[in-house]
């Protein structure tokens, strides 16, 4: 039994680090398409906030600050994978089958990673559990 509980606060331990990591980065993607932070875009470009690139950073930042503290942590992961599987089949897929081709690899990582994130939720420290919205 006391394996057992080692691997199990192993296993929150990491899905916590997996969570925030992964919230962290997807945010700084957002910041640079809304605030031109780390740089900017690409060329100096100015992103309108209505486009689907503005939207996208939208759901980009904000989702992944949902994300990294656990608050409402299911729908704003499902919405941050869909998000990810649009932007690879949009602008990835066409320009060569394969992810490592067509520079898709980190979205579609983002994908699937978020779609875990949303089917596991926020996990033991994040904000919805502490505050019970989380009851698995």
């Amino acid at each position: 039994m006391k394996v057992q509980s080692r691997f199990s606060f192993a296993t929150d331990v990491a899905y916590f680090i997996l969570r925030v990591v992964s919230g962290f980065l997807f945010a700084q993607s957002g910041a640079v398409i809304l605030f031109g932070w780390f740089g900017g875009m690409p060329g100096g470009a100015k992103v309108v906030l209505m486009s689907q690139t503005g939207l996208g950073g939208i759901i980009e930042f904000f989702g992944g600050l949902l994300v990294l503290l656990g608050l409402f942590t299911r729908p704003a992961a499902l919405l941050m994978s869909g998000t990810m599987a649009v932007a690879y089949f949009q602008y990835h897929a066409p320009n060569g089958r394969w992810p490592l081709q067509n520079n898709g690899l980190p979205a579609v990582l983002f994908c699937f990673i978020f779609l875990y994130i949303a089917a596991a939720g926020s996990g033991r420290w994040g904000l919805d559990s502490l505050i019970g919205k989380n009851r698995d």
